[in-house]
């Protein structure tokens, strides 16, 4: 009777949340609470879920001061200059430009918020796109590779739902994992820089007016330019407007260009002129030069700090949520020292927060109730009755590749809360300890944040207007084997291990 409760709240949970019937948090919540009592928890359900929620406060306050640190830095203008240094260096060599792409994403992904990180890619980078006659196809695919990668930070919300699901420690998940991140932010960009090959290439094919051909040697005028997307569509809204000869997009002042005679690739005269375009298109976002909150004189100060806050992470000397107290505390009182400026910052990033830790919070209810009520002890021993013997040792790599497919079919709320206990409890009876696993089922991130069950990636492919389709197309094969990639090293460093 446990096992078939056990697996109808699960089913439950997982289909209100992917139909949007409820909320994660109403959801994991309600559906847990039911469940307990028919499985006969009585009013012993309140002290499991208490017992539950013990574990999972540092982990709610850790996603609470990362946002806070991270969303300040973004505010005060830390990685303003990185952005218009990227758009300054690259030119307007596709190949460049989709590399650049990709490093300005993983840099903003630090937020762990990948609807921040989108619409900053795509304001930044977007108008660069329409302006070379570029696909904006390849801005989503390279800004969902990178960020996907990315997403395994512990602040970034699978690492502490598999911490919070398995009742460890965040850093026992992250650190040994920073190895395969690596691996996969290097996958990323050489990813990225292939895809700026290939537009190189197409555009000396489909538009030799502009960009050339090898032989070429006369210049060409901007005002020829077709600012529309590679796929014909018209660009509008914020980025200026594409397709529309005699002039540019957004209405910037013409530049010349020049055909590079070996490799036909067209260069800018005036490349400068993309950073002041690049200052328009940020009017109003979150990047609009502008801003309120800009500390310019402060940027080293900031920079410093955020070194500083990476490195002790890193080290693992110190437990994570109070180094970004702490962080957080000193970057609002040198960036903001008047007591109403601080509160408004807090305010602004209330939002985030809510939504993070209370689901968090929340999760007790649903882990307390499988725990307590015996069901994911049942659950786990009827799975190792269907799971043949000489499989149990592999049962990290077989949570690692089945988190591929679950997760984009599925919300990372009902596989770490559902699904991964579940798992975790069968692989213990063959010593797969819970790290292990926790490590391995978040590899398969670079996929699932390619779901259309991720707001962030909807909110992408609206903001570059790209379908969705034609995303996927591009970007699934990708993260498959990016997420491979990390599951390969994680394997040969002994941070997923085998029975």
């Amino acid at each position: 009777m446990l096992v078939i409760l056990g697996f109808a709240m699960i089913a439950v949970f997982m289909v209100l949340i992917m139909t949007k019937k409820l909320t994660p948090v109403l959801a994991l919540i309600i559906v847990p609470t039911v469940f307990g009592l028919f499985a006969g928890a009585g009013l012993g359900i309140g002290d499991m879920v208490m017992d539950s929620m013990k574990s999972m406060t540092s982990t709610a306050a850790l996603l609470m001061f990362a946002i806070i640190y991270f969303g300040l830095m973004i505010d005060v203008g830390l990685f303003d200059p990185l952005v218009k240094f990227i758009l300054r260096k690259l030119g307007n060599d596709p190949a460049k430009v989709v590399l650049g792409t990709a490093i300005l994403a993983a840099a903003v992904s630090l937020d762990g918020d990948g609807s921040t990180t989108f619409i900053l890619t795509t304001a930044a980078m977007l108008p660069v796109y329409l302006r070379l006659k570029m696909s904006p196809v390849v801005l989503t695919c390279v800004a969902g590779l990178a960020n996907g990668t990315m997403n395994i930070l512990p602040w970034g919300g699978p690492t502490a739902r598999a911490a919070t699901a398995l009742k460890i420690d965040v850093n026992d998940v992250f650190v040994p994992m920073i190895p395969s991140l690596v691996a996969g932010l290097v996958v990323v960009f050489a990813f990225a820089w292939l895809l700026g090959l290939q537009e190189r290439n197409r555009l000396r094919a489909t538009a030799p007016e502009i960009w050339g051909t090898p032989s070429s040697a006369e210049p060409f005028a901007a005002e020829e330019f077709d600012g529309g997307t590679s796929a014909g569509a018209s660009g509008t809204g914020a980025y200026g407007t594409g397709r529309r000869k005699g002039g540019n997009p957004g209405g910037a002042a013409p530049a010349v260009g020049r055909p590079l005679g070996g490799a036909g690739v067209a260069v800018l005269e005036r490349t400068e002129t993309l950073v002041d375009e690049h200052d328009t298109a940020m009017a109003d976002t979150a990047l609009d030069p502008n801003r309120s909150t800009l500390r310019p004189k402060l940027f080293w100060f900031n920079l410093a700090l955020t070194v500083a806050v990476m490195v002790v992470l890193v080290a693992n000397v110190i437990p994570l949520p109070f180094v970004f107290m702490v962080g957080a505390a000193i970057a609002l009182l040198v960036n903001f020292p008047k007591v109403k400026d601080q509160g408004a910052q807090l305010i602004a990033h209330a939002p985030s927060i809510v939504a993070v830790v209370s689901m968090v919070m929340a999760a007790a209810v649903l882990t307390g109730v499988l725990k307590g009520t015996g069901m994911v002890e049942a659950m786990s021993a009827w799975l190792v009755q269907i799971i043949p013997t000489s499989m149990g040792p592999f049962m990290a790599v077989i949570t690692a590749v089945l988190s591929i497919p679950m997760t984009f079919f599925m919300s990372n709320d009902a596989f770490y809360f559902g699904v991964l206990p579940v798992l975790s409890e069968t692989a213990a009876h063959y010593g797969v300890g819970a790290a292990d696993m926790a490590r391995a089922s978040i590899t398969g991130q670079p996929f699932h944040l390619q779901s259309p069950l991720v707001p962030a990636i909807l909110l992408l492919v609206s903001l570059a207007k790209v379908d969705l389709g034609d995303h996927h197309k591009k970007v699934l094969w990708r993260t498959a084997v990016i997420s491979l990639v990390m599951l390969g090293v994680g394997m040969l460093t002994g941070a997923i291990g085998i029975g």
